[in-house]
């Protein structure tokens, strides 16, 4: 069954990647590893580490993403996001499903927005699990590794950074040491990104319309209280 399951978030990482085409630069080839060279590989890891941050298994403390949780399922605003950021990024919406839902549980556990933490994920990777810059930042929140060991090795080690809920709470952690050593939200977007001296702050702009356009869409999807 964890073999099957395995095979499935593969297929599914390589569907994405091709979806996603062009957003990231060795996507393609990480796939392909996974799909048809990493499988022995991959296998040996999950009985080397806990369970929860197995690459290939998307799990992150027992919460697997090929499972739609209760929260997920129920919470009418977890739903909304889902619907509106599978149609956007073209991605399945059982899968922005499950992307909410860590998102949310990255936030309630590291005190940052949730809502900041998927618009971080669609400007890094437009919800590319598998996404791979020139400079080595990986997954949905472009994390680089060589620089957040120490959080990585917590949760399973390096190898882990592809495993979206892993990549998600990591990612997290970092973006609110960075809002904390930059002063401020705004400086703290352009230090995650990289580009502190950019007075213009274009890439925290561009997180912040992505936050907005979540927050608009949220309050339209509310029901209004009858006067």
């Amino acid at each position: 069954m964890d073999n099957l399951k395995q095979f499935v978030v593969r297929t599914y990482a390589f569907t994405t990647a091709f979806l996603h085409n062009g957003l990231a630069v060795f996507g393609a080839v990480a796939a392909i590893a996974l799909l048809m060279g990493a499988r022995p590989a991959v296998d040996q890891t999950a009985q080397s580490v806990p369970a929860s941050a197995a690459v290939g298994t998307i799990r992150h403390e027992g919460i697997s993403l090929l499972v739609p949780t209760a929260a997920n399922t129920e919470n009418p605003e977890y739903r909304a996001l889902a619907v509106y950021l599978a149609r956007r990024y073209k991605v399945a919406q059982e899968a922005t499903e499950q992307l909410v839902g860590a998102a949310h549980e990255a936030g309630n556990r590291t005190g940052v927005d949730p809502l900041l933490i998927l618009s971080v994920m669609a400007v890094e990777s437009s919800f590319n699990p598998i996404a791979e810059s020139v400079v080595g930042a990986k997954g949905l929140m472009q994390v680089m590794p060589r620089y957040h060991l120490d959080k990585l090795n917590a949760l399973g080690g390096e190898d882990a950074v592809f495993d979206p809920m892993t990549n998600i709470m990591v990612g997290a952690r970092i973006l609110k040491d960075a809002v904390r050593r930059g002063g401020g939200l705004m400086p703290g977007l352009q230090l995650y990104n990289g580009a502190f001296d950019d007075d213009s702050q274009r890439y925290a702009q561009k997180v912040m319309a992505v936050k907005e356009r979540l927050q608009q869409m949220l309050k339209r999807a509310r029901p209004r209280t009858a006067a």
